[in-house]
């Protein structure tokens, strides 16, 4: 499963987040899986793509991220397969 994941900076400063992520990493857990991310040109926000289906394990890696970000976690499908879910039901009410 596909989560977008925007992480607000704490207090506005990504400086905490990238001391951290080069401290440790991404710290994520086995059964996580980083797809992409793209920063706000601010620097206020980063938006990322995650894999994993096991929810509890993407809880485990915000957990370990909590002090320096706060977290918006949405369940994401991709296009292509939204397009394919859309054209049957089209297709079904023809």
């Amino acid at each position: 499963m596909l989560f977008m994941v925007i992480e607000t900076f704490r207090e506005g400063n990504a400086k905490p987040a990238y001391e951290l992520f080069r401290e440790r990493g991404r710290m994520m857990p086995e059964g996580v899986e980083y797809v992409g991310s793209w920063i706000e040109i601010s620097l206020n926000r980063c938006f990322q793509l995650m894999k994993t289906d096991d929810a509890a394990k993407l809880q485990e890696w915000v957990a370990n991220w909590g002090s320096v970000v706060e977290f918006e976690v949405t369940p994401v499908v991709e296009s292509k397969d939204t397009g394919a879910l859309m054209n049957r039901l089209i297709d079904d009410e023809v």
